[in-house]
Formats: structure tokens, sequence, C-alpha cells
């Protein structure tokens, strides 16, 4: 039908498509899509979900540490303790001295003695859950013994996730063997034993330490932890978010950090104590398949949700979710929210009552869904929500300043079809300043190659760009989703640029 566009100003004020990052997403609750990560993590049936930058790991996170801790406490028995680090939050980079000195074993130490520290600040010393385990004296004493002989300080009163991290490396360094010493004055450089009792070898061994200094202990305090837990008929999930955001990307020091979280997670497997881990599913193969192999990480996959991907319809079921969050808009269109919710074809309607019903013109061109689908979709066929919400918010600010500007006469959509191209155009250029250009610099001097070329190169054409090494190019370009194969993949010769990448590129459409 059509719109009176001084009215459609005002209507458009009232959409809000909530926030791409998710802890600023205030839509997070109200338009949650359960998919079946969601599912299998609320059932206990993953502990490590992958997905890609922007799919909807952290917002899955969130929904769990902050939505649902009351839920599964009183129907599942479930407490959950999350720990790293907020949006922003840059308190893992304080110490990132420390963690360059650290190799892989010394790092499993870390994460052991950091997820033993949240167990005890969420769960044992937090008065939400005093009633649940005043029975529990004689386990938790166990438990506060065992952490004492692993030396993991006992707080007076509830520190920050700095203060934590502190005390946490200082215990790692009290471990090593000897540590160097320089006093005040010319006496020269010492090196000082800590302690007697070290389990780790000594600086004149040239045989490495076959396990981490902690082991021996992190048995005794899960099994400890295990006791209370039993005692009080609960399940403690520790959930660990953001991870691609405390070392650096694609570094040694990254791989070392994450394979010690991974062979932590063996440690502590349990069915009383889950280790919940989001990971960028880049990083997960990175570390798994970094060369060195190993049967822990093999294990840990067995538990593992499938890569969080989403099909047109659950991107369709979360606009419509987002849009008609809006009451204005919902009663102005007469949208029925409980068939909003029940059928896929009324989600459809709805969904047509706001956009055009194709994007360009002709009877072969596709559907609008279809054409945001499919032009958000990177080189390997991801379509990630963050990447539609930030098309859909570009193109309703497009839509109301034009609007503002010429506020005559009626409009037949509510967002038009140059308002949803300058979504697509504007998306693009922020993956390449906030995507390519930032978290890929060592790509970045091969993409750049393509800036102000073409969409599609053959062989030869990649051959003349990046010399005889092309092959491994290509295939790093290929494993980040700014190039794809055309075609059947595994016989073709042509490779192209998506659609996602090509404003931001400024490439033209054709042949190099």
């Amino acid at each position: 039908m059509p719109h009176n566009k001084t009215k459609l100003v005002d209507i458009l004020s009232s959409i809000e498509f909530g926030s791409s990052i998710a802890e600023q997403d205030t839509l997070l609750e109200t338009a949650r899509v359960e998919t079946s990560a969601f599912t299998d993590l609320f059932n206990d049936k993953v502990d490590l979900v992958p997905g890609t930058k922007g799919s909807g790991k952290s917002a899955l996170y969130r929904i769990f540490v902050d939505f649902l801790p009351e839920y599964l406490l009183r129907h599942q028995k479930v407490v959950v303790a999350h720990g790293v680090q907020r949006y922003g939050d840059d308190v893992f980079h304080a110490y990132k001295d420390e963690f360059d000195k650290m190799d892989e074993n010394e790092f499993v130490n870390f994460w052991c003695v950091y997820l033993v520290s949240l167990a005890k600040e969420h769960f044992i010393r937090n008065p939400r859950y005093a009633d649940f385990i005043k029975d529990c004296s004689d386990e938790t004493k166990v438990f506060y013994q065992a952490c004492q002989s692993a030396r993991i300080p006992d707080f007076e009163k509830q520190k920050s996730l700095r203060d934590v991290l502190g005390w946490v490396l200082s215990v790692i360094s009290s471990w090593r063997p000897v540590v160097k010493f320089r006093p005040p004055g010319e006496a020269g450089e010492f090196e000082v034993g800590l302690f007697k009792e070290q389990l780790v070898t000594s600086p004149n061994s040239k045989k490495e330490p076959d396990a981490p200094v902690l082991a021996q202990y992190a048995h005794t305090i899960k099994d400890s932890l295990e006791a209370v837990l039993k005692k009080a008929g609960l399940s403690l999930w520790l959930m660990i978010d953001r991870l691609d955001e405390i070392f650096p990307r694609r570094s040694k020091l990254e791989t070392r950090a994450l394979r010690g979280l991974l062979r932590t997670l063996r440690i502590f497997e349990s069915q009383e104590i889950r280790i919940k881990v989001f990971l960028r599913d880049d990083i997960l193969e990175q570390v798994v398949s970094d060369g060195q192999g190993s049967t822990a990480l093999t294990h840990i996959t067995a538990r593992q949700a499938d890569t969080l991907r989403w099909s047109e319809n659950q991107i369709l079921n979360m606009i419509v979710k987002r849009l008609y969050a809006s009451n204005i808009l919902r009663e102005y269109l007469d949208v029925n929210s409980e068939r909003l919710a029940a059928s896929r074809d009324y989600q459809q309607e709805a969904f047509y009552k706001v956009f055009p019903p194709a994007v360009f013109r002709g009877a072969r061109q596709s559907s609008t869904l279809r054409w945001i689908y499919s032009h958000t979709s990177d080189g390997r066929g991801v379509v990630t929500p963050r990447d539609v919400i930030d098309l859909l918010t570009k193109a309703k600010q497009k839509q109301q300043d034009e609007y503002k500007s010429d506020s005559s006469g009626e409009s037949d959509f509510i967002i038009g079809p140059s308002a949803i191209i300058y979504g697509l155009e504007e998306l693009s250029k922020r993956k390449r300043t906030t995507f390519l250009e930032a978290e890929f610099p060592h790509l970045w001097k091969h993409i750049k190659k393509f800036v102000g070329g073409r969409t599609q190169y053959s062989e030869n054409d990649i051959l003349k760009l990046f010399g005889k090494s092309w092959q491994k190019i290509v295939e790093d370009l290929i494993s980040i989703g700014v190039l794809e194969k055309e075609g059947r993949p595994e016989s073709s010769k042509t490779f192209k640029i998506p659609f996602l990448y090509r404003a931001g590129l400024e490439v033209r459409q054709g042949s190099a």
C-alpha cells in the first residue's frame, strides 16, 4: 500500500535493528533466534562453539550469561560462571609481556588456575549459591585445601579480572625453577630458587617436563569441586568468549595459548563441570591443524557444535523479529505477533510489508530477501547476522534521510531499493577497513592488488598478480572469504570476488 512520506519519517525513527555488537544489542533477548547451536548448548550436548566473526558466538554467549542463569539454575540445577572479557576491555593486553614468555605447558597451568579461580569466585564464594552449598562444608574445605596446595591464593573479597590475572600469572611464575634477580648496586645477577618442592625439572636438566606443573594438583582440585557439586546436586558451566581479541591474530603466541586452553578442557572433563568455549572457526582450524597434532585436541572436537551458519529462513526470522520489536511499526502495519512467531509464510508476508519485492526490476531478478542473503555471503558461502544488521541499519538511515529531504507525496515501500543498495555499499566499505585491513594485515598486501580491478579472474590472471606462489596466496584468500571459486570448486579454474567485498574493493563487473 502507498505510505505518506511524512508519516514514514516517524515510522523509521521507531525501527531499531539492534547492534551488530552483542554487548550493545538491546534486542538480543527479545529477538533471539534459537539455532541448533543454542539448542545443543542448552541441552549440554556441546562444549566448543565455532563460528566466523559476526556469526553470533558472542550473542549466544551473552544469552547464556546474562539472560538464562536463573532459568538454568532453577530448572536444570546449572550454575553459569563466565570469564575472559567484555567487548572493548583490553585487560588481557596489560599482561602481554608475561604471556610472550609462556610456553604451551605454562598456558595449560595458566588456564587451570584461571578456571579454578572462576569456579571459586563465581560459585564457591558467591553468596548467590550459599544456600545450595550450606551442607557442603566438608567438601568445600577439601576444595580450599587443594587450592592452597597449588598455591592459588584465597582473597578476602571479590577481585577484578585484572587482579585475578595478575595473581594467576604470579602463581605461574612461582612454579618456574628459578628466577633471575639483580640486587641494587654492582653485585651482579643471581638465579634464585623459589622453593624446594618444585615439581618442574631443575634448570640444569636438559629434559623438558612431560606434563604441566599443575597437572597433579588439577585433578585433586577438580575432584574436590566435583564433590561439592554432587553433594549440592548442581552442575557448573564455565563459559569463555572473545578469545580472538586477547592474543595477536595468527601469531605463535595465540596458537600456544589456545592449544593450552583446549588441552585444559580435557583435564577438567567431567559430568559436573563443563567448560564452554566460543571460538572463531578460522582460529580453531589454525590451532588444531598447526602440524603439532594432539590427541587431547581431537578428543575435544567430539563435543563440538556445528559451525554457526545461518540459513535464509533464519535470517528472515531474525529480521522480522527485530523489525516488529517496534510497537509503532507493528500497529501501523497491523502485524500479529503470535502469527509472526509461528508461521514462516507470515514472516515472509510481514517482511514484504516493509521491503520491495525485488531490489532490481525484471522478470528474472531474485527476491529482496534472497538478494540480501546472497549479497552478504562471503566467498565461503557464510552469511552472518552482524553483516545483515549493519546493511539494514545503514539502509534505514539512508531511507530516513531521503524522506526528510523530500517529504512530499507517497512511497510504495517503507525501505526502498536504493536504500538497500546503499546499505550494501556501506557494509562493504566497513568490511574492508574493520575486517580485511584490520585483521589480516599480512594478507592485505595481496588483497589490495584487486582494488580498482575486476570481479573475475582466471588462473592466468592470478598468476600475473601474485607470481609463482599464487596457489598458497589464493588458498589463504579463499579461507577468509574474500575470494571464491566459480562454479564447482573442485574443477573450477576461475575465481571471483563476492558481492560482499566489491564496493569496498572498488572493483567493476567483468573479467580481468
